[in-house]
């Protein structure tokens, strides 16, 4: 088989736990497999070298943060290699580019468009494990672009994909899929397995077991996803197609995100033509609009709210200030102390009632609704921050996830 294993920056946080990543490596390479590894940088690393960058400019160019922050990931492939070398097993580093991934044009969040893999393929074919960074790649002006935060996920899946691999293992410092944070509520429990379509809203909804692009691919690619921890042999989650199993539990896990911003056009003109032109200049600016409402219009005016992520705060407000200008609206207000709470399940599609008991049980606990979104799967509200533990404990218990389906 060949296997293609991700490790997070946890998991290759120091000396000692890049030794025994090479050791977990080479067990599965002595266990007959072909293995391409992908890392992250060493936990950390990531965070210290933007720090460094917001020390020496104020607004860094994207192109030099793409070619800061790849070099994280160059360190940890060439330490790993010589670690599985010092084990008796011949292993090769490479690049994104290197590994050939190639990427839009997009610096800091750019779109993986293909991957050549040709060395890699020869590394294989010679015996040797392929150490690959991850959360990087270059564009067609060879300029190194990143994939954004967990984009090693990402490449990754990518790479199972393009090589046609048996599994792709996702290593990380919990030991699978939850219904929910373990470390918010003690009773959640660890899935066996989850369809890629609760895992995509699962982790565009906040969790942070994977990242949302590398589900999207490995759904587009039938690529089969284990979830698994780098620090114990416990069996993992498994992501995989949609089974009939699956939609006999009505829910399957809950959500948050504290990482949004809530903001409101006041005074919106209500015509045709306008909602499209905020929403264009928002994308023009790659920023991603995730929950909108629009009031009922009186006087001819109305108010437009919608979320985006606290990362893209400075940004989004910058942009809004030409919006505003440009439609002749009145003014624009940022909320910052919001967060997203979300029940997840294939099973809503065959069952009804869930979203008014979401509901009922948010009211009991007196929490305000302030936004509602919801698809096939998923149910999402907008709720103040401060009530998010509360809700999701609740949530958990009133679904019943801590007991086994």
């Amino acid at each position: 088989m060949l296997i293609v294993q991700k490790y997070g920056g946890t998991s290759v946080g120091d000396a000692g736990r890049i030794k025994n990543v090479a050791k977990r490596v080479c067990r599965t390479k002595e266990a007959g497999h072909d293995v391409v590894v992908v890392v992250s940088a060493m936990s950390g690393e990531t965070d210290k070298l933007v720090n460094l960058a917001a020390e020496v400019s104020e607004n860094p160019d994207p192109r030099e943060m793409d070619m800061l922050v790849s070099t994280g990931e160059r360190v940890t492939i060439a330490l790993l290699s010589m670690a599985i070398h010092s084990l008796g097993h011949a292993a090769q580093s490479f690049t994104g580019r290197q590994a050939g991934i190639i990427s839009d044009c997009f610096h800091t969040k750019a779109r993986i468009e293909k991957i050549t893999g040709e060395r890699l393929r020869e590394a294989l074919k010679e015996g040797n494990i392929a150490v690959v960074a991850g959360f990087q790649g270059i564009n067609e002006k060879s300029d190194v672009t990143t994939l954004g935060r967990g984009g090693s996920d990402l490449t990754a899946v990518a790479i199972a994909a393009t090589l046609q691999a048996d599994y792709c293992d996702i290593y990380t410092d919990v030991d699978g899929v939850y219904t929910t944070d373990p470390n918010m509520v003690p009773q959640a429990r660890k899935l066996d397995k989850i369809s890629y379509d609760e895992m995509l809203e699962m982790a565009s909804l906040g969790a942070k077991v994977l990242q949302t692009r590398s589900v999207e691919f490995a759904k587009k690619y039938n690529v089969p996803l284990r979830v698994l921890s780098s620090f114990t042999d416990n069996p993992g989650t498994l992501v995989t197609a949609e089974d009939s199993d699956m939609e006999n539990v009505v829910v399957s896990g809950v959500a948050y995100d504290k990482n949004q911003l809530k903001i409101t056009i006041v005074g919106v003109p209500d015509k045709p033509g306008v909602a499209a032109k905020i929403f264009s200049v928002i994308s023009e600016a790659n920023i991603i609009v995730d929950m909108i409402i629009q009031n009922v219009s009186e006087g001819g005016l109305t108010d437009v709210s919608f979320t985006v992520l606290k990362t893209d705060s400075k940004r989004i407000m910058d942009v809004m200030k030409k919006i505003v200008a440009d439609i002749g609206a009145r003014d624009v207000n940022l909320e910052e102390d919001i967060a997203k709470v979300s029940i997840i399940g294939v099973g809503m599609r065959s069952h009804s009632g869930v979203a008014s008991q979401m509901f009922s049980a948010l009211a009991q606990e007196g929490i305000n609704i302030m936004m509602i979104s919801t698809s096939e799967i998923k149910i999402s509200c907008v709720i103040e921050a401060k009530y998010t533990e509360l809700a999701v404990r609740m949530l958990h218990k009133v679904f019943e996830l801590d007991k086994v389906a």
